[in-house]
């Protein structure tokens, strides 16, 4: 019998993760990975209760529990380089960075040492010989997060509820009345929990206020640092109503933030996208069929053309992708296998 050890997160996809890996028969130890607890002004952080109901499911499963404790590793991983792309004036995905770093190395490479043969985790996707696909259920597809998690960790990986949409899970969650079953799902920053960007940010970085320009250079309002800004951004402008702006691009050397009221304008659109920091799980070759997505649950892009270096990656695709914005992540996709992808440039 292997033994899996499975990120019990207080959820119920990691929940229900665990009866079905019960029901085929391996081994389940479950994992409360406890990266984040501290409160911030008007928020309290979740993790004792996520805490909580994790040790519930263990308890109620009669599954061996295990706390791995990675908050000094997630606050260096994670939290230091999402400010550190946000003061650069990116628009990093911690999400991302969090399965890369935490689930996918340190919590497999934790589990190893306690015996593990496998890991699972709740996510909608699914694994076969290290390589991934989307999950099922499309309207919950997590493989886009999962892009840059090692291949090598892959081949250790079961994603146990790939295979069924959230409407399953939910109603096993209920047949056998877990306490998970009604519970709403986490949103917000990966582990810190449903707090906004900007108010997380202001507890770490200092801003002041600067001019908002439109596309024929005029002033148009002012905002309050141009770091809590993206391209694309509609709401959140401070330009006096009337017409509505889109972010185009932001000069953090002079705290400026440039817009648009034109949604054709040609900053908001391009058909190339320049990757860099580039992770494949399988190899690619330039005469296959591709797609690209460049957000969760974006529109799958038609690729026309694909030129990949060691670790960076052109892609043009056939129609105009809206808001390519520096620090979200570019996946690429052959069907539906997910096979990599890169940090826009």
């Amino acid at each position: 019998m292997s033994t899996v050890f499975l990120g019990l997160s207080g959820g119920v996809d990691s929940s229900v993760s665990a009866l079905r890996l019960i029901d085929q028969g391996y081994d389940v130890v479950g994992v409360f990975m406890k990266n984040w607890t501290k409160d911030l002004p008007g928020f309290a952080c979740p993790w004792q209760q996520d805490y909580q109901d994790a040790k519930r499911i263990a308890v109620t499963l009669g599954l061996r529990f295990e706390v791995f404790d990675f908050e000094d590793k997630y606050q260096e991983l994670v939290v230091d380089y999402m400010l550190d792309e946000y003061k650069r004036g990116r628009t990093p995905n911690p999400d991302i960075m969090c399965n890369q770093e935490v689930k996918f190395r340190l919590f497999i490479d934790s589990a190893q040492k306690l015996g593990a043969d496998l890991i699972a985790t709740g996510h909608y996707a699914r694994t076969e010989s290290g390589r991934l696909y989307q999950g099922l259920d499309k309207k919950k597809d997590q493989s886009y997060f999962l892009y840059r998690a090692p291949k090598l960790a892959l081949e250790k990986t079961i994603f146990p509820i790939g295979d069924i949409t959230k409407a399953q899970v939910r109603r096993m969650a209920s047949v056998h009345n877990l306490v998970t079953a009604n519970k709403s799902e986490s949103m917000g920053i990966c582990f810190v929990g449903n707090v906004g960007i900007k108010d997380f940010l202001k507890q770490f970085v200092v801003t002041e206020q600067g001019p908002i320009i439109d596309q024929f250079g005029l002033e148009v309002g002012q905002h309050d640092g141009a770091i809590f800004y993206t391209i694309g951004q509609r709401h959140g402008l401070q330009t006096g109503g009337g017409r509505p702006f889109y972010v185009t691009r932001k000069d953090m050397a002079t705290n400026t933030v440039y817009v648009s009221s034109n949604l054709d304008d040609d900053q908001l659109w391009t058909n190339n996208l320049n990757l860099i920091d580039c992770h494949f799980l399988s190899n690619i070759n330039s005469k296959s069929l591709y797609t690209v997505r460049t957000r969760h649950l974006g529109e799958l892009m038609v690729v026309s053309d694909l030129s990949v270096t060691e670790n960076t990656c052109t892609v043009t695709t056939k129609d105009p992708v809206r808001a390519a914005t520096p620090g979200q992540s570019a996946v690429l996709y052959a069907g539906e296998e997910c096979v990599g992808g890169g940090i826009i440039a």
